[in-house]
């Protein structure tokens, strides 16, 4: 007879429905259980991070609402069972096959726990006034595949069935209910506990629902994790591998190695199932040969059944006793965790963290090794990026290697760093140009692939493989610029061309590399690549793999922690820099980055993007290279080796970091040309492009040698050259080479021009935070052009001294704190630092870098002394003046007092602090001011930039002549032009013409030194400050190379604050305009003497070279410089313009038109201006001929000058 069901506690009135699938009855096992569970769900299972683990007792469950009164029935139901425990052992895999999908789950074999809670689900639903149904299966859902017949199913069941037992006593089941929330990827839903009841009926209500992927803050975690876990090591008399306890690591070192070798190796995974292992012994051969000789093996695409099958070896166990994880054969060892995994062997102990990627899948292992013979433990990251040529892939690859750099940057600074895997990244110009040409990629991606090598270098890292391509024993034939070095070579390894098939893709690509940053630690010696050697394979001669392994081996210096001392002789020469915290209210963890955005400093993506394709042309122009071709792996800027290496980098704030929209971009080449025949083919090239919006501005010459002022997408740009081929050759590993190798025994004009890039590099690999050091850079350099002392040309700060001052101050207090220094406390420290620092008898420069002897011997000339790194002129402010210098000091005491003084109640700010009227305020700070005034009305707007920029460099040498004849004054000058506002106006309104007549000064504020100084003495001063101003006019309007009376003036005079008038600072930039023709002319013949000497290469070029100044005997006859220089058509023109005795009306300009030849042309009629339809460039004027008699006043080819009376 059958048993009698017990009687339901709720009457069929008051039943409750489990209809709602916004609430479930479960059972959650203990979360030390999840790791294993959901390394799997977090990839395979859609409800991951919505449901916890869990076992579905009644699903769907009561509606929310009436969850309290469930819950009271369950309460009575559970009471009633006494509160026994039940036993749960989820160990064998199941499916549940479904029209769209399969469920892959875990449930409890035994008969007997699996029928006891189906009787507590049975109690439940009595409870609530239910039945239970027949059809219930217990189950945790794992995963979900698609088609029950397929490999990947199959693996993945296996993957499921590996998962180690989950067994845990049952002691309460769980209410959850639904919550909508907002995700990255739009609204959903997750569950949430609403309350437990212990098995004795106990009920544990929680005030607000919980979710279990939750921060302590309450948010949800997202895909971006980083996961610690623990390695493995092999015991021995237990015969298996078990878990390394962190607590143990660094104590299985017993003596430093002198070298240590890393190895990476992709060993090729298969998707067939069962899995084949006819390979595996020979990647097992491969792996223990002796070219793969490694104490540290990073592995891609291991399986389980592979790393079962490598664990299980015990030559592999002798000689990788650690692992990041254990064989998955081994009862108590979770699975890994994708179908391909990456893998780290080791005979060192580690410990190591899971860096997830975006896509699901892919991430880093980082690795930390305390014992590899380093003092500062060693970083490895194991990398797999994602594979394809496509934009989605290579998107993927760079937002990928971002990540895992700034988890480095954060998490191990300074640390000796190594990055080994399969970078997936395609190196062949061939492959990147045929997917262009395909438009498999876009161009955009084309440039992601190439920064991905920058953001690489950008951290520091080495690849082995380029730091030792010199030892040789590359293939050469037949490759296509970025194949040399291939680690994936389809046309050689048959396994790799079954995978590829055809196309593009068939080409060698160096997809695997070994990237080693060693900060002093470590040092590449030796670079090879292993499995390129065929072997026998079901009777088959075959590779192991598709990909080649790398391996590199490093010799261990253990230097980097112990650094050297500072010597006496240094510390007697150094200032202490003292930590001066930021006062309350500046000292908010983001003021100073809200009040640059707020000031708009930061340049905007559009401008990053600007810039970047600006550079980016004018290297490819300099190189004759298209953009493509940049996306090859190579030292940057260095051409191919079928052309000389060129080098082709940017320096200064662009190259640092520190740039503004409104910042130019200078560029320095190096190569092994002269300097003559290098701008004479970079101008030809750089004309060549105008139609891609390259610009040439101006050609200036200094004694520092010849640059060119360009304009390239709207960007100001620099370029500057030095002829150093050797230095092109290494560039860039030559930086890293100690300033006594002989490779820098070069001219100290060559180290000037080198100078730059070697500061900028020490500077960048030195600074403690590069990051923090940009954005105390932008705000320094804001406050230093608001507070007028931003020109190093006027005896001021400039960037580099900025960078040098700020860097200096950043590293000491780096090396005497050990915490990192807030922005805000660092701001305050520099300002409280050179508001007292003793300018005129120390000097401000690295002791971390000078350690020992400072060679360098200060001169009573230098009233400032900034000291860069490297050689030959230590000291970048050379232009400093006695007055400049007191100008700074005053604008460091100023700030110190302004932030000291600051208090909450004052509620200042850094925006405050910023805020001020600068020029408007100077205008008004003096009662009297020395006024050096210009004015120009020439035609040609060459020599109008050249007056200008004359005028600017003698500036200097006028305060220095200013402190010495009136020492009892001080003296400031602005470093800007000024101009009458209205007169301004009035010229914008003009037409145009009047725009020549140019007026502007240069305003010196005078005051006191010394307050109390008596009549006799300011007497005295103005006397010397008279003279000094006498002397500089008579200087400068005797420069007949600059000045010259009938198209410019010059005056130096004192005036009261009331003569000045309405002034504003001059916002016209003389640079924008293109050079005068007859600077243009000047050039020509040298370009094409040097062209023609590049293109002869020791051919005869049938033209006659003259001396020093001679030009080529055709097109235009040689210029002899017997007498006074022949002045050009240009000036010509001006004179007869602008000379009130000479009549313009009165003469014709004879030239050569292109095709009807030699005409005549009324001078009046003649136009100048560039854009002007008529416009005729002025190297083609023959003469200037008188129409009232015929008379010819300047000839070109007889040199005939009477106007001037220069030439023969």
């Amino acid at each position: 007879m059958a048993t009698p069901e017990p009687p339901s506690l709720a009457s069929a009135e008051s039943a409750i429905p489990t209809t709602s699938y916004d609430t479930a009855l479960c059972i959650i096992p203990p979360r030390s259980l999840w790791p294993a569970i959901d390394s799997l769900r977090s990839l395979y299972d859609k409800a991951y991070e919505k449901w916890p683990p869990h076992v579905n007792l009644i699903y769907p469950f009561v509606p929310a609402d009436l969850l309290p009164a469930a819950a009271e029935h369950i309460q009575t139901a559970l009471s009633r069972r006494g509160g026994e425990r039940l036993a749960l052992s989820l160990d064998v895999p199941g499916v549940f096959a479904r029209k769209r999908d399969n469920t892959i789950y875990l449930h409890d074999a035994d008969k007997a726990r699996a029928a006891r809670v189906r009787e507590l689900r049975t109690d439940v639903l009595r409870a609530l006034g239910g039945r239970a149904g027949q059809g219930y299966q217990m189950h945790m859902t794992v995963a979900q595949s698609e088609d029950s017949a397929s490999s990947a199913h199959r693996f993945l069941l296996d993957k499921v069935g590996r998962v180690p037992a989950v067994r845990w006593e049952l002691e309460r089941v769980c209410l959850l209910v639904r919550e909508r929330v907002q995700r990255e990827g739009g609204p959903t839903s997750v569950m949430k506990v609403w309350g437990t009841v212990r098995l004795d009926g106990e009920l544990e209500r929680v005030e607000s629902p919980v979710g279990f992927y939750e921060t302590g803050e309450g948010e949800e975690v997202g895909k971006d994790q980083v996961l610690t876990s623990l390695p493995r090591y092999f015991e021995e008399e237990m015969g298996t591998w078990v878990p390394y306890k962190s607590t143990e690591l660094g104590d299985a070192g017993d003596e430093v190695p002198e070298r240590l070798a890393v190895a990476s190796y992709n060993v090729l995974a298969e998707f067939e199932w069962p899995p084949s292992q006819a390979r595996y012994p020979l990647l097992l051969k491969t792996i223990l040969s002796e070219s793969a000789s490694a104490d540290i093996l990073v592995l891609q695409e291991v399986t389980d059944d592979f790393l079962s099958f490598l664990l299980s070896d015990a030559d592999i166990r002798d000689k990788f006793p650690f692992t990041s994880h254990g064989s998955p054969s081994q009862p108590d060892t979770p699975p890994l965790p994708s179908f391909l995994n990456t893998l780290i062997l080791s005979k060192h102990a580690f410990g190591w963290d899971y860096v997830s990627f975006r896509r699901k899948h892919k991430g880093a292992l980082v690795a930390h090794f305390r014992d590899a013979g380093t003092l500062t433990p060693l970083i490895l990251a194991a990398v797999h990026l994602t594979r394809g040529l496509t934009d989605g892939a290579v998107a993927a690859k760079k937002t990928d290697v971002q990540r895992l750099l700034k988890y480095l940057a954060s998490t191990y600074p300074n640390h000796p760093l190594v990055v080994a895997g399969d970078f997936n990244m395609a190196t062949s110009s061939y492959t990147i140009d045929a997917a262009l040409a395909k438009k498999a990629i876009s161009p955009l991606s084309a440039g992601h692939l190439a920064s991905i090598d920058r953001l690489l270098a950008e951290a520091g890292l080495e690849d082995a493989w380029t730091a030792t391509r010199d030892e040789g024993g590359e293939r050469e034939e037949g490759l296509h610029p970025g194949e040399q070095g291939a680690t994936y070579d389809p046309t050689v390894n048959e396994v790799a061309a079954e995978i590829v098939g055809s196309g593009y893709g068939m080409r060698p690509q160096r997809y695997d590399r070994i990237l080693v940053r060693g900060e002093g630690v470590l040092e590449v010696e030796g670079f090879n690549k292993f499995g390129d050697v065929k072997e026998m394979v079901g009777g088959e001669a075959s590779y192991a793999s598709d990909h080649w392994g790398v391996r590199c081996v490093m010799k261990v210096g253990g230097e980097g922690e112990v650094e050297e001392p500072v010597s006496e002789e240094i510390s007697n020469l150094v200032v202490p820099v003292e930590l001066m915290k930021a006062p309350a209210g500046l000292d908010a963890p983001g003021g100073v980055q809200e009040c640059l955005a707020e000031l708009g400093i930061f340049p905007s993506e559009e401008d990053a993007a600007m810039r970047k394709a600006a550079f980016d042309l004018l290297k490819s122009v300099i190189l004759d290279s298209p953009p493509a071709g940049e996306t090859v792996a190579e030292a940057p800027g260095v051409t191919s080796r079928s052309q000389p290496a060129v080098v082709v980098v940017p320096v200064g704030s662009y190259a640092l970091g520190v740039w503004t929209a409104a910042s130019d971009i200078d560029v320095l080449c190096i190569g092994p040309f002269s300097s003559n025949t290098f701008f004479a083919l970079a101008t030809q090239r750089l004309r060549k492009a105008s139609a891609q919006g390259v610009k040439i501005l101006r050609r200036v010459k200094a004694h520092t040698g010849t640059m060119l002022e360009l304009e390239i997408l709207d960007i100001k740009m620099d370029l500057q050259y030095c002829p150093a081929g050797g230095i092109a050759q290494q560039w860039p590993q030559v930086l890293k080479t100690p300033p006594s190798d002989p490779t820098w025994s070069l001219s100290a004009q060559t180290l000037s021009k080198l100078k730059a890039a070697r500061d900028l590099d020490y500077l960048r690999r030195s600074v403690p935070d590069l990051a923090t050091f940009r954005l105390a850079h932008r705000f320094i350099k804001t406050w230093a052009k608001s507070r007028g002392i931003y020109s190093a040309r006027f005896g001021y700060l400039g960037s580099i001294q900025i960078s040098l001052l700020l860097a200096r101050v950043h590293k000491l207090l780096a090396h005497t704190n050990p915490t990192p220094i807030p922005l805000p406390s660092l701001l305050t420290t520099f300002f409280t630092h050179y508001a007292t620092f003793p300018w005129a008898t120390h000097l401000a420069f690295d002791p971390l870098f000078h350690k020992h002897r400072l060679p360098y011997t200060r001169t009573a000339r230098e009233p400032l002394a900034i000291l860069g790194y490297f050689p030959p002129a230590l000291n970048t402010s050379h232009a400093a003046s006695l007055p400049s210098t007191h100008t700074i000091a005053r604008e460091f005491r100023h700030a110190a007092t302004t932030l000291t003084t600051t208090t909450t109640t004052t509620t200042s700010t850094w925006t405050a602090f910023l805020r001020g009227h600068g020029a408007p305020d100077f205008l008004s700070a003096y009662k009297s001011y020395a006024k050096l005034s210009i004015q120009y009305w020439g035609l040609s707007l060459a020599k109008g930039s050249a007056l200008i920029g004359w005028l600017e460099s003698r500036c200097v040498m006028l305060l220095v002549d200013l402190a010495r004849r009136a020492p009892g004054l001080n003296f400031r000058i602005w470093p800007a032009r000024f101009v009458d506002a209205a007169g301004e106006e009035d010229e914008e309104d003009g037409d145009g013409e009047g725009g020549r007549d140019y007026r502007g000064c240069y305003l010196v504020g005078l005051d006191k030194l010394d307050p109390g100084m008596g009549k006799e003495e300011l007497k005295v001063a103005l006397g010397g400050l008279q003279t000094a101003l006498r002397r500089f006019e008579e200087q400068m309007r005797g420069d007949e190379r600059y000045f010259d009376a009938k198209s410019c003036w010059l005056s130096a005079e004192v005036v009261n604050v009331r003569e000045l008038g309405v002034l504003e600072v001059d916002a016209r930039e003389w640079g924008e305009y293109t050079p005068g023709e007859e600077e243009e002319e000047e050039e020509e013949g040298e370009e094409e003497e040097e062209l023609a000497e590049l293109g002869a290469l020791g051919a005869s070029s049938g033209r006659k070279k003259k001396g020093k100044k001679g030009k080529e005997e055709t097109p235009a006859p040689p210029k002899l410089e017997t007498g006074k220089k022949f002045r050009t058509a240009a000036d010509v023109m001006n004179r007869i313009r602008w000379d009130p005795r000479l009549d313009s009306g009165d003469f014709l300009v004879g030239y050569e038109d292109r095709f009807v030849g030699a005409m005549e042309k009324a001078l009046d009629a003649w136009k100048s201006e560039q854009t002007d339809e008529e416009f005729i460039p002025q190297h083609r004027i023959l003469h200037f001929k008188r129409k009232s008699d015929g008379e010819v006043l300047w000839e070109r080819s007889t040199r005939k000058d009477a106007i001037f009376g220069s030439g023969l």
